[in-house]
């Protein structure tokens, strides 16, 4: 290998791994945003887990008797769903950083499936549970899917983000053996 492609590879390489001041500002609000999210979204559904176990030790008939068995699994489903994303939105906030040299479009991609599908997963589930048709959901749980869709968005672009970030393409550019995250 020349001086000449050296320097290329050199250049390439530095491109992929330095990002921009511009992308580091994007990449930190973009940090900030899903840690903000993450960290209300958990408050909220925290709180709603709470309310829901209120509702069950006192008894509140419209919450545990027999006809709302639907009610409370829909709302069971909301509470642990909107938890574990919240948890999500705080992982891909911490991660963000490490994979801002993939494509931001891929990354903004992600972000907005991400945020969606913490909104329309839970609430289709918790606004099924609002009206009961004969011990079917509301039409609320139509949003489910959709936000379940949007959700495996999010964790395929992020997946391929992966794929671009710098640790990946060092491990894999070193040999990396046994060290490699393919």
């Amino acid at each position: 290998m020349g001086k000449h492609e050296r320097r290329r590879k050199a250049a390439v390489s530095q491109r992929v791994q330095t990002p921009s001041p511009h992308e580091d500002d994007a990449t930190e609000r973009l940090a900030r945003r899903h840690t903000r999210i993450g960290w209300w979204s958990l408050l909220v559904f925290v709180s709603l887990g709470l309310t829901l176990e209120a509702m069950h030790g006192f008894k509140f008939q419209w919450y545990v008797g027999e006809d709302s068995s639907t009610r409370r699994l829909m709302w069971t489903l909301a509470h642990a769903h909107g938890t574990l994303l919240s948890l999500i939105h705080l992982t891909f906030a911490g991660q963000i950083s490490r994979l801002s040299a993939s494509p931001g479009h891929l990354l903004r991609l992600s972000s907005w499936s991400l945020s969606l599908a913490g909104i329309l997963l839970p609430g289709g589930f918790f606004a099924g549970g609002i009206v009961i048709y004969d011990g079917d959901p509301g039409l609320g749980i139509l949003l489910v899917p959709v936000g379940g869709g949007l959700l495996f968005v999010a964790v395929l672009l992020t997946a391929i983000a992966v794929e671009f970030s710098p640790i990946s393409t060092s491990v894999r550019n070193s040999g990396g053996g046994s060290k490699d995250l393919q």
